[in-house]
């Protein structure tokens, strides 16, 4: 009988790199009737990213990595539709974070903090009803324990911002996030023709106001459809209080 031995490196390794995702299931889904909520309670000072009670499997990505012990490694690696972001993992190496999904083919990456191990979720979902975002902007920066906002001026004077998360017509910021990495995310199914500008402010960074932090701001416009496009632009800021002009684009 052989024996092989496996060194203990490797096994410590492989017990920390497991990733599991639990939802959104990869296959064939159809979301009608689903209950997925898009704007999301916040209570403050500390406002994270969470998950609302009700809300639906198919508008949200839950999972587990084993043995990620927040505060002790970087964040783990969110991949939707190819856009890269941090993600907090709790304690007890769970996630859990709302997102709306479009209808169509989407597909769901997480990473561990040491980037050697991952899971992927590729599903499609047919509910021809769906409401289909045609611009997406997403908000992410790599700081835990930070407070960066976006900001989004639409060509009609409409302004997306934690202030007034809900424009008059219809686009929508979706949660304040007050601790660290984001995401924050506008979405608009009937974005108005014209000019856009993206913002974002650094607004705090708790007892460490020298922390320099990286936000990366990405534009997705007709998402899942051939004419889809993404553009993505990072920009580092100094100081608490720094108000930045990311990006101005037009829109179709």
């Amino acid at each position: 009988m052989k024996i092989v031995l496996i060194p203990a490196l490797l096994l410590s390794t492989a017990a920390l790199a497991q990733v599991k995702i639990d939802s959104p299931n990869s296959g064939w889904r159809n979301s009608k009737g689903a209950k997925e909520a898009y704007t999301q309670d916040v209570n403050y000072p500390a406002a994270s990213v969470s998950v609302q009670a009700g809300q639906s499997p198919t508008a949200e990505i839950r999972g587990r990595i084993a043995g990620k012990v927040k505060g002790k490694d970087k964040p783990a690696t969110l991949v939707v539709n190819g856009v890269a972001m941090p993600m907090a993992v709790q304690e007890d190496g769970s996630f859990a974070r709302p997102y709306a999904f479009g209808r169509g083919s989407n597909s769901v990456e997480v990473r561990s903090p040491d980037g050697k191990a991952r899971s992927r979720s590729q599903f499609l979902d047919s509910y021809a009803g769906k409401t289909q975002s045609r611009l997406r902007v997403v908000l992410s920066w790599d700081s835990d324990g930070t407070d960066v906002d976006l900001h989004v001026v639409a060509p009609d004077g409409g302004h997306s911002w934690y202030g007034n998360r809900v424009m008059p017509n219809g686009g929508a910021l979706d949660v304040d996030v007050t601790t660290g990495y984001g995401p924050e995310i506008f979405s608009s199914a009937a974005p108005p023709k014209g000019n856009y500008h993206v913002y974002v402010n650094y607004y705090g960074a708790g007892q460490e106001t020298g922390i320099l932090t990286v936000a990366q701001v990405a534009i997705i416009t007709n998402e899942n459809s051939p004419n889809e496009r993404q553009e993505v632009v990072r920009v580092p800021l100094r100081a608490p209080g720094e108000l930045t002009l990311v990006k101005s684009f037009v829109f179709p």
